[in-house]
């Protein structure tokens, strides 16, 4: 990893409020550099706050929408129209509010067959991101939540997708909920230039403990799997922060 950082922030409203600065920021950088901003959405109720926030101003007017390409870290075995699509939630909190160019907007298909959606879908990151031969691409910035049970994205405890080496996406079996999810996997979760967990509420204390300060076991705690060769980002709010190691509790964000 190229830096980590924790950032602990008062509650829900003020990590919305530093992860938008921050994605302005990482923004206005790559567009500058390539012309282009590549982002991979969260699903869940974490990140929604700073979807709303994103659609707004001052916001939405520092980011130029049309260089922005969108993808998703994971979605449900749904359509875009069903109450539980990550899809669903992004666009009726964003992306349906700001001038994204459509063809930019890549959704992953929740309603076709999962492993022929993952194929695709990796098809169409290799279309649309610039990278090696062989290598998967470098996501600007990924966007991840942190679940009760340490899983990010659709990435779950001791489910097939956590031995992927090399498929950027994947039809994950998630036996404990009964159903198969898609996600992207650790070969392009940590080829990013900048990932960001959002970490909100009490009830997130005993895994991002396990996480950070626990035995190093990624199948048992998926998300310990996530290190980026860029930046690693934690915005944890202070419900959370009690699952910090202590020399990190401090935090060094200002609240705002």
């Amino acid at each position: 990893m190229a830096a980590q950082r924790v950032v602990i922030v008062k509650d829900g409203d003020a990590m919305a409020r530093a992860a938008a600065k921050r994605l302005v920021e990482a923004c206005s950088r790559a567009i500058a550099a390539r012309g282009v901003f590549s982002l991979a959405l969260s699903g869940g109720s974490t990140p929604k706050k700073l979807y709303h926030l994103l659609a707004g101003e001052p916001y939405a007017g520092q980011i130029d929408w049309a260089k922005v390409e969108i993808f998703f870290g994971d979605e449900r075995a749904v359509g875009p129209d069903h109450a539980d699509s990550n899809f669903r939630m992004a666009s009726e909190a964003l992306l349906n509010q700001v001038p994204l160019n459509p063809e930019r907007v890549h959704r992953l298909r929740g309603e076709d067959a999962l492993p022929a959606e993952a194929a695709r879908y990796q098809k169409v990151m290799a279309k649309a991101l610039t990278h090696a031969a062989g290598k998967p691409p470098e996501l600007d910035m990924i966007l991840l939540g942190l679940g009760t049970d340490a899983h990010t994205a659709s990435l779950f405890p001791h489910t097939g997708a956590l031995a992927e080496t090399s498929a950027w996406v994947a039809a994950n079996e998630v036996p404990q909920l009964k159903t198969s999810r898609l996600t992207l996997t650790y070969p392009v979760i940590n080829a990013a230039s900048e990932v960001v967990f959002l970490v909100s509420g009490a009830d997130k204390v005993t895994a991002l403990g396990h996480v950070m300060d626990g035995e190093r076991n990624h199948a048992e705690y998926p998300a310990q799997g996530v290190r980026p060769q860029g930046d690693l980002i934690w915005m944890v709010d202070q419900a959370a922060a009690g699952g910090l190691p202590l020399a990190l509790r401090g935090g060094n964000g200002n609240g705002a």
